[in-house]
């Protein structure tokens, strides 16, 4: 991919040229009722600005975002059943016991913003993880795994020192119910055995060198590549 040019540097660095030039702005004195040397200022000043923002940065802002599929959201289960938003509205209030509350806390501080699909994907890495013997046995084990250590913890929310505060009702509703779902049996298979996933902004070192098996809206999916398994 070749670099961005500097006028479209320049037109993307607006933001951050406001963070960078307020600041520099109030030291460097009295504005000059000199237009030419206000355009200098200025033009100064973006060069500072430009030189802060890494190229990295910038591109990740012209990077186009692959529109989702018109099926997705949609999980073929058993039998060819649907779980899709319909499917999702006609469940029961959810309810269980601990391993279903750490499942839909996870969903719901991991992923509520995923589509149907979104929340099944992420549950099949937990429920995964479950099942593998490099990991605890149980969902609250999975989840928990790690935390209280530094650069230990398996999912973020349990270890960034925030409260766990669930304060949308309706997405708990919504990751509950794909939650008692996933513990009921109701397992898909999308993601062909992913033990792990990341969100697409971030590029961790492991997702070069396990297996990718599966992506959807801001998460791709990966398998260990663990031998024997």
């Amino acid at each position: 991919m070749k670099l961005l040019t500097t006028a479209l540097r320049r037109g993307l660095v607006l933001a951050a040229f406001s963070l960078v030039a307020a600041p520099l702005a109030l030291t460097s004195g009295p504005v000059s009722a000199d237009p030419a040397r206000s355009a200098q200022t200025l033009l100064s000043l973006e060069s500072r600005a430009l030189a802060r923002v890494g190229n990295a940065h910038l591109k990740g802002l012209v990077t186009p975002v692959k529109p989702i599929p018109v099926a997705a959201g949609t999980v073929t289960g058993g039998g060819g059943f649907l779980y899709d938003k319909t499917w999702l509205s006609r469940q029961p209030a959810p309810e269980g016991g601990p391993q279903w509350r750490c499942l839909a806390e996870a969903l719901y501080f991991e992923a509520r913003g995923e589509t149907v699909e979104g929340l099944f994907a992420v549950s099949e890495v937990i429920m995964n993880r479950v099942s593998s013997k490099r990991f605890p046995n149980s969902v609250c084990g999975v989840v928990n795994q790690g935390t209280g250590r530094k650069f230990a913890c398996q999912f973020t929310y349990t270890c960034d020192g925030r409260p766990e505060h669930i304060g949308d009702k309706r997405a708990w509703t919504r990751v509950g119910k794909v939650a008692r779902a996933v513990l009921d049996g109701k397992a898909t298979g999308l993601t062909k055995g992913a033990t792990h996933y990341h969100a697409t902004w971030v590029s961790p070192d492991w997702s070069r060198k396990y297996t990718k098996t599966f992506a959807h809206g801001v998460h791709i999916f990966y398998r260990h590549t663990w031998r024997g398994e």
